[in-house]
């Protein structure tokens, strides 16, 4: 460990975050809540809904949906894609969870600190949206506006656990949305529960020693299960802490404890912070993600987009690409040719590729079918990435690349990717533009009336008198 993180760590031996951290839950109410942080907050929950029906078509899903009716147990929330079936609130939470993430779909914490690397702290909504959903079913009794305080009250202390740890937790190779998640769950499952004092602190530690997931797993199913266990791992934690299960009090803390196990300590100066004072989700804000990859793919995506759109390049046209970027991007999006959808989430070639081929890169695109199909196969192939050592000198704190496109008669078609990324908090995707994408998630799935009731019922969650019902929609119940 450099001196720089032994100064770190020691900094978090003193801190008392896990103390505000409990403090914050216990006592923050909707009175707290920032109107923009209420605006955007309805947004993420519209944004979830639809990705939990477009998950509950994937493979991996229906294996969870099956192991969960083998195992069944007592009747508490439903189970996701069957109907009335109920299963305990854990269960529906790990297959509700991993539905949310499958399509790496959902949206992303935004950082503008240059130590961490823009875009990979967490996946901020579906963890503690999904432990409100499964929480409500189970207590019955939760209206709109107690169902949103739970949601951002988890939303801000997932993201400021994440944005306070020091980035070495992410280039460790953890996977934050799946360590980090657990606590966004869990605290959301608390404020519903109504958990206070020790009971509360011990579920915090509870959550601190369940929180995992490794990033080797990326392009694998089991990488959208680790933020299925971070939901069912964080309303397990609450539910054994109201049952009176121990932990210890000051589990993020300490030379032991989570911020210096999993990050090589915490940054003192945002701790200073706090929680609720400036909140996350509106300063400096998430991304809703308009394409089903990782997000530091986006910006590139676009920019293929616009260059083939404006010269009007076709497929056939195309004799090579060539993409330049830094680490930050070409590490994490690992793969040079993706065999089938979830690799293709994780490969610039890929994604470029179905551009290239149909000026498109949703739902359909981003399936084994075409993914596997000869057209993406060749069309892959002749893209490339390669690093460039001017934009590495940039830095990470920005999703920055380029890209040259050489046509079979000899010309190149280039630019430089838009640091202003669409669907980021500089340039977000409008009320209408979310909606078509709610609408794209949930087609095949349910019918126009149903996406209808599901978009209305998302708009209007803060009148709803029973916010559990979601499920119905999305279950068809």
């Amino acid at each position: 460990m450099s001196t720089d993180q032994n100064a770190f760590a020691s900094i978090a031996d003193e801190l008392k975050t896990t103390a505000d951290a409990a403090a914050f839950v216990e006592k923050v109410t909707s009175a707290d809540l920032p109107s923009e942080a209420v605006r955007i907050g309805t947004r993420c929950v519209l944004d979830g809904l639809g990705l939990y029906v477009a998950g509950s078509e994937e493979h991996s899903v229906e294996l969870l949906i099956e192991d969960a009716e083998y195992v069944a147990g007592r009747g508490e929330a439903l189970l996701l894609g069957r109907g009335e079936t109920k299963v305990p609130a854990s269960t529906a939470a790990r297959v509700l969870g991993t539905a949310g993430h499958a399509h790496d779909w959902d949206d992303s914490q935004v950082s503008c600190d240059p130590a961490h690397v823009y875009g990979l702290l967490t996946h901020p909504t579906i963890p503690p949206l999904t432990s409100a959903l499964v929480m409500s079913q189970q207590l019955g009794n939760v209206n709109g506006h107690a169902f949103m305080l739970a949601f951002l009250t988890g939303f801000e202390i997932e993201c400021k656990i994440s944005e306070w740890m020091l980035p070495q937790h992410y280039l460790r190779g953890l996977h934050s949305s799946g360590t980090v998640g657990t606590f966004g769950a869990y605290a959301t499952a608390a404020k519903l529960l109504g958990l206070k004092g020790d009971n509360l602190r011990s579920g915090f530690g509870i959550a601190a020693s369940l929180a995992a997931g490794i990033r080797c797993n990326f392009g694998t199913m089991t990488k959208p299960l680790h933020v299925g266990r971070a939901a069912e791992n964080g309303v397990t934690a609450a539910l054994l802490a109201a049952r009176g299960f121990t932990a210890d009090p000051d589990a993020l803390d300490g030379p032991w404890g989570f911020y210096a196990v999993h990050g090589g300590g915490v940054s003192a100066e945002k701790v200073s912070q706090g929680f609720g004072k400036i909140w996350t989700i509106v300063e400096p804000g998430v991304s809703i993600k308009p394409y089903p990859c990782g997000v530091l793919t986006h910006p590139t995506i676009d920019l293929m987009l616009k260059l083939v759109t404006e010269h009007d390049v076709k497929a056939d046209d195309i004799a090579g690409v060539k993409v330049y970027a830094g680490t930050n991007i070409l590490k994490p999006i690992r793969y040079p040719i993706a065999a089938n959808h979830l690799q293709a989430k994780f490969s610039l070639p890929a994604a470029l590729a179905m551009i290239g081929l149909v000026r498109k890169a949703g739902k359909r695109e981003f399936s084994d079918q075409f993914v596997g199909s000869p057209a993406m196969q060749s069309m892959q192939r002749r893209i490339s990435t390669e690093l460039d050592p001017e934009i590495e000198k940039l830095g990470f704190d920005k999703m920055r690349s380029r890209i040259s496109i050489h046509l079979k008669d000899g010309r190149t078609v280039e630019g430089w990717a838009d640091e202003r990324y669409r669907g980021g908090p500089e340039n977000p995707l409008s009320d209408g533009d979310l909606e078509a994408k709610v609408r794209s998630c949930c087609e095949g799935v349910l019918d126009r009336d149903r996406q209808a009731s599901l978009i209305d019922a998302a708009w209007s969650i803060l009148q709803s008198k029973s916010a559990g019902r979601l499920m119905e929609i999305i279950n068809k119940v």
